[in-house]
């Protein structure tokens, strides 16, 4: 299954450093990780004969050349470089059969196969919301060895530090990925 969680950082304007990259990131911690930048040459030949057709205006029917080549070429030529860095994506992600989700390393539970999130369902943590009368179960796992979080910086099990991968809500004390925007229990915004 192709991987869809990239982000096209691509830039095909007439610029010299027209090419292609893509960031692909982690469904579960947010991490990411970029393609190599592949040059673009007939976008920056195009950039190159547009900026030679601004100081000699002779050259406009070789700048209109130029534009039509580097249009011509530019969605096969990024779809090859979106295959490319797919096949190198998949050398730092794995893809959890339980959820579809990608991940990188530090998501993922080799005792269970799958992602840390489907690992903490399968053990119970986290299946079923807690009612508002009881007590908020721990909703982060430690990706070093996938006990729940009690809170609190380092994980009480195996001593790795929660604030490289997680945060707390200041204002309900939820752990959450350190990319989150907004507290999933009570909206805060970070």
């Amino acid at each position: 299954m192709a991987m869809t969680n990239y982000r096209d950082l691509s830039t095909l304007s007439s610029a010299s450093g027209a090419g292609f990259q893509f960031e692909f990131f982690c469904e579960v911690t947010g991490e990411t990780w970029r393609s190599p930048f592949r040059p673009y040459r007939r976008g920056q030949m195009h950039g190159l004969v547009s900026k030679l057709t601004y100081w000699f205006n002779d050259l406009h029917a070789l700048g209109r050349a130029a534009e039509y080549a580097a249009d011509s070429g530019a969605t096969r030529a990024k779809a090859a470089a979106l295959a490319e860095a797919q096949q190198l994506a998949e050398q730092h992600f794995r893809r959890c059969e339980e959820c579809g989700k990608w991940v990188m390393p530090a998501a993922w539970d080799e005792r269970g196969g799958h992602c840390v999130q489907c690992a903490a369902k399968a053990r119970g943590y986290g299946a079923v919301a807690p009612s508002a009368t009881e007590s908020a179960s721990p909703t982060a796992v430690c990706p070093n060895c996938q006990t729940p979080s009690q809170g609190g910086r380092f994980c009480h099990e195996c001593g790795f530090d929660m604030a490289s991968a997680f945060k707390s809500c200041p204002s309900c004390g939820a752990t959450l990925p350190r990319q989150a925007r907004f507290c999933t229990d009570c909206g805060h915004g970070f």
